[in-house]
C-alpha cells in the first residue's frame, strides 16, 4: 500500500488567545490528526513538522508556514494537505487557484476535515468553489464592517491605532500629550512662523539638535532618533492631529485628544504653507524659460532645442534635445542628445561665475585698457560675480558646443562689455572661450552632467557609500557580521561586502572625493566593477590612470 504523507496546516486570523496553553491552533491540529488516524487503512501518515500561521489573515498567501509547506509540496515531500476548514487554507478564489496549480503539478491534494467533498468530481469542485466564494464574501464584508467602524469612530474623534505621532502617547482610544516631545513640536511651529520656509526650519532644527522620536519595532529594529528631514517637518506642520483633530481620508473631525498647537494657530500655519507653495510655483515658472535656447550645438552642428515632459504628478521637466529628434521624429538617432535643462543651466552658470571670479581672467580681459583702469574694471567684474544670478550669467553665453566628453563655452563680448560699461574693443576676446571635460551619469532615464572642476560637483552617491562603509567597518570591528548589518540596514550582504572596502581609501583620495576633485570615472559603479588595492600608493597610481 502506498504511503500518503500528510501535512497538517493551521491558521488563526488574530493573535487573541494564542498565548494560552491550548489555543485554536492546537484544537485544529488535534482534529486533523484524528482524521488522519481514521484514514490509516488508506496508508495515511502524519508528518511531524508543524505548519502554523498564528495572527495572519487568509486573504493573502504571504504566510511563512504556508509558503514553507508549498515549497515542500513542490519538492515532492508532501502528498496531502489536511486543514480543519477550507478557509484556514485561503479565503480567496484567486489564491486557491494558485494553490491547486501547485498541488496538481506535484500530484498532491488536500482535504478539509469538517467539509466532506471530493474535488475529483465536477460536483465536488462546484461545492468547493461555492465554499470559497462564501469565505471570500465573508472576508470582504468583514473588511467593509471594519472600515465603517473606523470611519464612525473617527467621526467621534477617537484614535483608531496605527503609528502614534510624535508628541503623543497612546491612551486607550485617545491620545495623551508627551510633554517632552510636545515641546519639540511647538519649537518646530515657532521656527516656521519666524523663518517662513521648511528648509530654513530644517537647518535651524539641526543647529538646535532637535531629534525625531526613537522607535523600536516588535522585531527589535530601531528607527528614528535622528535629525528632522524636510518631509518629516512638512508632515508635522500639516498634521491636524496637533490641533486636536482627527483626519479620515479627505475629512477632518474634532478629536477627543488635547491639542499641542492651538487650532486657530494651526489654521494660520496652513495658510502660510499654501501661500509659500504658491510663491515657490510662481518662482519656478519664472525660471522655467529656456535661457540657452539657440546657443547649444552638438558635435554634428545640430542645434539643441528646448523640449519638456510631464510626470504622472504633473511636474514639468525641461530638456535640451538635438533638433533631429523633433525634425525626424520616429527615426532612431542613437547619437542624439537629451540633457536635463535645469541641471545644465545651473552648471553652466557656475562655470561662468568661476571663470569671471578668477583674478587672472579679469586682468587678461581688460589688459588692453590703461593700467590705472584695470583695478576698477576688475572690481566691476567681481561685483558682477557677486550680484549676478543664473539668469544674468547665462545671458553672457554666445555659444556652447557639446561633444562626447567635451563642452566648449564662448562668452559674448558685446554683452559682457555692456555689463562692464566698456566696448568690445576694450576686451581681450581670446580669453572668452574655454573648454571643460565632462561625463554623463545615467540612473534609469535620468541623465546627470558632471563637469570637471565645477564648483560643488561632488558625487553624492559615492560620498554616501563611503560614509556607510565607515559605519559598517566600525560595526564589524565591534563584532557584527555581514548578516547582522544586512538585517538591520536592509541591504544585501553582497553589496555590503562590495562597498565596505571604501572605508580603506587613502586620506587624500577621500579629501578629493569630498571636494569633487576625484577622476570623473571614479564612481560607486566603477568601484563595484573593480578591485582597488588596499595599499594607498597603489590606489593613487590606479586613479591617476583614470
Amino acid at each position: 500500500m502506498k504511503k500518503v504523507r500528510c501535512a497538517i496546516y493551521t491558521r488563526k486570523s488574530s493573535e487573541d488567545g494564542l498565548e494560552q496553553e491550548f489555543n485554536s491552533l492546537h484544537a485544529q491540529r488535534e482534529a486533523c490528526a484524528a482524521y488522519i488516524a481514521s484514514q490509516k487503512h488508506e496508508g495515511w501518515v502524519s508528518l511531524p513538522e508543524e505548519y502554523n500561521d498564528g495572527g495572519l489573515s487568509g486573504g493573502s498567501l504571504e504566510r511563512p508556514a504556508l509558503q514553507r509547506l508549498l515549497d515542500q509540496v513542490r519538492d515532492g515531500q508532501v502528498d496531502q494537505i489536511v486543514v480543519y476548514k477550507i478557509d484556514r487554507l485561503t479565503r480567496s478564489l484567486a489564491d486557491f487557484a494558485k494553490i491547486v496549480d501547485i498541488l496538481d503539478a506535484a500530484e498532491a491534494s488536500f482535504v478539509s476535515v469538517t467539509q466532506s467533498f471530493n474535488t475529483a468530481t465536477s460536483m465536488g469542485r462546484l461545492t468547493l468553489n461555492m465554499l470559497l466564494s462564501f469565505a471570500q464574501f465573508e472576508r470582504e464584508v468583514t473588511a467593509e464592517r471594519i472600515r465603517d467602524k473606523i470611519a464612525a469612530s473617527k467621526r467621534k474623534g477617537l484614535w483608531m491605532g496605527g503609528q502614534v505621532p510624535m508628541g503623543y502617547d497612546a491612551d486607550s482610544r485617545t491620545l495623551k500629550i508627551n510633554e517632552t516631545e510636545a515641546q519639540t513640536i511647538r519649537t518646530l511651529y515657532d521656527l516656521y512662523e519666524d523663518l517662513g520656509t521648511v528648509p530654513a526650519v530644517r537647518e535651524a532644527a539641526e543647529r538646535r539638535n532637535l531629534r525625531s522620536r526613537r522607535r523600536i519595532s516588535s522585531g527589535g529594529r530601531v528607527t528614528g532618533g535622528g535629525i528632522f528631514d524636510r518631509g518629516h517637518i512638512h508632515h508635522i506642520l500639516t498634521n491636524p492631529i496637533y490641533a486636536g483633530r482627527i483626519r479620515h481620508r479627505e475629512k477632518i473631525y474634532v478629536g477627543a485628544h488635547p491639542a499641542i498647537i492651538e487650532p486657530d494657530r494651526w489654521d494660520k500655519v496652513q495658510e502660510q504653507l499654501k501661500s509659500g507653495a504658491a510663491r515657490h510655483r510662481k518662482t519656478r515658472q519664472a525660471r522655467s524659460k529656456s535661457l540657452l535656447c539657440g546657443k547649444l550645438h552638438d558635435e554634428t552642428g545640430d542645434r539643441l532645442t528646448p523640449s519638456h515632459s510631464k510626470t504622472k504628478t504633473g511636474v514639468r521637466l525641461r530638456y535640451y534635445i538635438s533638433h533631429r529628434l523633433i525634425a525626424q521624429s520616429g527615426t532612431p538617432h542613437p547619437d542624439a542628445w537629451r540633457l536635463p535643462a535645469e541641471d545644465l543651466e545651473r552648471k553652466i552658470a557656475e562655470r561662468i561665475k568661476a571663470t569671471l571670479a578668477d583674478p587672472a581672467f579679469a586682468t587678461r580681459l581688460v589688459a588692453a585698457i590703461s593700467a590705472d583702469a584695470i583695478g576698477r574694471h576688475a572690481a566691476s567684474i567681481a561685483a558682477l560675480v557677486e550680484d549676478g544670478d543664473a539668469t544674468s550669467l547665462l545671458r553672457l553665453v554666445e555659444r556652447i558646443d557639446i561633444a562626447p566628453g567635451q563642452l566648449q563655452l564662448r562668452l559674448d563680448p558685446i554683452k559682457l562689455a555692456a555689463m562692464l560699461d566698456l566696448t568690445p574693443d576694450d576686451l581681450d576676446v581670446s580669453c572668452l572661450a574655454c573648454a571643460f571635460p565632462f561625463q554623463l551619469r545615467k540612473r534609469g532615464v535620468e541623465t546627470k552632467i558632471i563637469l570637471a572642476g565645477a564648483a560643488g560637483e561632488t558625487d553624492d552617491t559615492l560620498i554616501r557609500n563611503m560614509a556607510k562603509a565607515l559605519v559598517w567597518f566600525e560595526r564589524i570591528k565591534a563584532g557584527d557580521t555581514f548578516s547582522d548589518i544586512s538585517a538591520t540596514d536592509g541591504i544585501s550582504k553582497r553589496r555590503i561586502q562590495q562597498l565596505v572596502g571604501l572605508a580603506f581609501l587613502a586620506p587624500d583620495i577621500v579629501r578629493d572625493v569630498l571636494d569633487g576633485k576625484q577622476p570623473l570615472s571614479f564612481t560607486s559603479e566603477w568601484w563595484l566593477r573593480h578591485d582597488l588595492p588596499s595599499d594607498w600608493n597603489a590606489q593613487r597610481q590606479l586613479l591617476a590612470t583614470l
